[in-house]
């Protein structure tokens, strides 16, 4: 009997122990964004995150795939040391219209290779986005993550309906309505800042060129009024000086 009891409290404290095991193994890391969400309609600037996930082999080639749904104009990356970046476009079926000028072909694949990212550490690749669509809620990013032992993951499963994470999830951009009243993303409203400092140079020169007139003007005035006092002190100093002459011929 005592033999049935020891038993069982073994087999719950094996159990108890396997469920902290299982507790205490951290959650499976994927090739993220960050930030994650942004404004619809801008420019932005996100870092794709990317860890190493395992612990015999370093990270050597990143492949971003933007969303060929929603094509950008303007793909930059921002240069990381060790790493050799390249960003290959795509003809489009019909051509997208930025600032007045026709894009037949945009950004589709950019593929950071030539550094390493070794176990345990991560590494962020910057990217400036845009202009970004307005259209839609979310920009799908698929990523190829390559290791040195020639083994290659691909987060490329795409969102699903029900909101469960799927198995190699894809990075993803999500899409807010832009704050600004006019519709615009924060991008946009850094540009019209700039845009409007242009434009309203003329007129900021104007108004200087108009201060400084009035400024010449006021003082232009004062000296005229110096002027004319000097000249009526002048003036009443000489009918002194005659009257007094006078006098004294008198009294000669």
């Amino acid at each position: 009997m005592n033999h049935i009891r020891s038993g069982a409290r073994a087999a719950v404290l094996l159990a108890g122990t396997a469920g902290l095991f299982a507790l205490a193994v951290p959650a499976q890391a994927h090739v993220g964004l960050d930030p994650s969400e942004v404004e619809q309609g801008g420019y932005t600037v996100i870092n794709v995150k990317v860890p190493n996930e395992r612990d015999n082999a370093s990270t050597v080639e990143v492949e971003l795939h933007l969303d060929p749904e929603y094509p950008l104009t303007s793909v930059m990356p921002q240069p990381v040391p060790g790493w050799d970046v390249e960003v290959e476009t795509v003809e489009l079926d019909e051509p997208l219209e930025s600032h007045g000028n026709q894009i037949t072909e945009v950004p589709s694949v950019i593929t950071w290779s030539g550094g390493e990212i070794a176990p345990g550490t991560f590494q962020q690749f910057p990217l400036s986005l845009g202009r970004l669509p307005d259209t839609t809620d979310q920009l799908v990013l698929k990523a190829i993550q390559t290791y040195d032992n020639d083994e290659v993951v691909r987060w490329i499963d795409e969102p699903t309906d029900d909101g469960s994470e799927p198995e190699s999830p894809a990075p993803v951009l999500r899409l807010t309505p832009a704050s600004g009243d006019d519709g615009h993303g924060a991008g946009d409203e850094t540009a019209d800042e700039t845009a409007a400092e242009t434009d309203d140079a003329p007129g900021e020169s104007a108004a200087t060129e108009q201060a400084a007139a009035d400024d010449d003007g006021s003082k232009a005035d004062t000296t005229a009024r110096v002027l004319g006092g000097i000249g009526i002190a002048v003036g009443v100093a000489g009918v002194a000086f005659g009257v007094l002459a006078g006098r004294r011929r008198s009294a000669d």
